[in-house]
């Protein structure tokens, strides 16, 4: 470079070393970073979430989206055509108790559709294999014939047998009064039926909210149907009974409405406030399940005798848990530290290595070789150099390989042009470290080929590419 300091070396520029290698050997410790995933993500039932799982639906939810048209849609032409004038000509109460059934219609109507049911887990397999295990020994394997396993268990509640089924889907014994819904795939715990109206089924965490739902709902629907027939009457006698339809058109739509879903509402009320009464669900009912009767075999476990007190329970009492844990987070595997190729790559090694040693049979068969056991001339790191060897002509290639692996060994042992007439080395005469050539062909022989390896039939080609590779490390 000139003194002044131009030159070539005035436009390098340096570039930052990246000691990050690709090899999986630099890091076989590292955890690859998985993003956690909610199990309401995996949920093996056919539901419907929103919010982050915080709402649960069913997957059908049409006739749920027409309920609420319904309800907005009536409430909404009453509030804004009837109620100013009967705010007006009767009392302001009027909207005000209208307003405070509407709110709790929505409210309890939307606590039914986005809850938890109350959905039981399904089995995991470990716990499905041990149910079916427990199963084959309550079946007993000792008898000759075959028997079908048993499906069904019998537990006693307040002196009456309940059975209790086997779920093939869930793979568990559903409790009692528990059943399987076809439409949601669940079992759910105190089924009472799946509703299309809310688009959920009704179980025995939502059941009170249900029930709560369609009694306010009919106190909406008669509330809005009398006072709608209140405000076509009065303007009846003001301005007679066509004029006062066309004066409000939307009292019209209102009432026919109200007139069609009061009787399917009320009646709806009025069957749940006996189920409440006697303790039943409506799966019950319909089966045929339990008597009324205290003194019938078939009488209701479930029921504490009294009409107060099964009220009180079935909208009073605690609500339990979701036993779905539907918002949790799945528990990613860990992955596990990547293992050596083989036995000679480490940790340590580079790539080069490691593709070296996979790539040479000889050093996956022979033992390993050392500095100390390989003595190689022209190579001080290897040992010192044998000048005692007597090196004869290269023996011409057959092919390619073989004259890049002989001109790359030609290049390691140098020859010796003046002593031509001796070719041959007696193993007397060239030194032998111990175990280098244990377990060759070459051990037993007399005499040892030097140059010539490759023209060696006993020695195979690879063994002369895996030695030159190594050496040349």
């Amino acid at each position: 470079m000139p003194p002044g300091g131009g030159g070539p070396m005035k436009d390098c520029e340096y570039s930052q070393i990246s000691t990050h290698s690709s090899s999986p050997m630099e890091s076989p410790h590292k955890k690859k970073k998985i993003a956690a995933r909610r199990k309401w993500e995996v949920f093996p039932g056919r539901n419907k979430f929103f919010c982050n799982g915080r709402i649960m639906m069913a997957r059908q939810t049409g006739v749920f989206y027409l309920t609420l048209i319904l309800i907005l849609v009536t409430s909404g032409l009453f509030f804004a055509f009837d109620c100013p004038y009967l705010a007006v000509k009767i009392t302001p109460a009027i909207p005000v108790v209208g307003g405070i059934l509407f709110f709790f219609v929505m409210g309890t109507l939307l606590r039914t559709s986005f809850s938890d049911p109350g959905v039981l887990p399904r089995a995991t397999p470990d716990e499905a294999a041990d149910l079916e295990r427990q199963i084959d020994i309550a079946n007993g394997t000792s008898s000759g014939g075959y028997r079908p396993p048993p499906r069904t268990k019998e537990v006693i509640i307040n002196g009456q047998t309940v059975k209790l089924k086997y779920c093939f889907t869930c793979k568990i014994f559903r409790p009692p009064r528990a059943s399987h819904c076809s439409l949601c795939d669940n079992c759910v715990e105190r089924f009472d039926h799946h509703c299309p109206w809310v688009g959920n089924c009704v179980g025995k965490r939502n059941y009170r909210f249900f029930y709560m739902f369609i009694l306010s709902l009919s106190f909406l629907t008669v509330f809005i149907f009398a006072f709608v027939i209140t405000h076509v009457i009065l303007r009846s006698q003001q301005t007679g009974f066509l004029n006062a339809l066309k004066d409000s058109p939307a009292s019209v739509l209102e009432a026919v409405v109200c007139f069609f879903s009061v009787w399917s509402i009320v009646g709806l009320s009025g069957f749940h406030t006996y189920l409440i009464s006697s303790n039943q669900t409506t799966n019950e009912d319909i089966k045929g399940s339990w008597s009324n009767k205290r003194g019938k075999e078939n009488y209701n476990p479930y029921s504490y005798g009294n009409i107060f007190t099964n009220c009180c329970v079935a909208l009073c009492g605690p609500i339990s848990p979701s036993l779905i844990d539907r918002r949790g987070y799945i528990q990613p595997d860990t992955p596990q530290p990547a293992a050596p190729s083989n036995g000679i790559a480490a940790y340590g090694a580079t790539q080069s290595q490691s593709d070296m040693a996979a790539a040479t049979p000889l050093l996956q068969s022979e033992p390993s070789l050392t500095s100390d056991e390989l003595h190689l001339p022209g190579k001080p790191g290897l040992g010192t150099p044998c000048t005692s060897l007597t090196l004869g002509q290269p023996t011409p290639p057959s092919s390619m390989p073989n004259l890049a692996a002989e001109a790359a060994l030609t290049d390691i042992l140098p020859l010796k042009e003046e002593h031509v007439g001796h070719q041959f080395l007696t193993p007397e005469e060239a030194p032998s470290p111990p175990r280098m050539l244990a377990g060759s062909p070459l051990a037993h022989s007399r005499t040892m080929h030097v140059l010539g390896l490759a023209s060696q039939d006993s020695l195979h080609e690879d063994s002369v590419r895996g030695l030159v590779k190594l050496s040349s490390v």
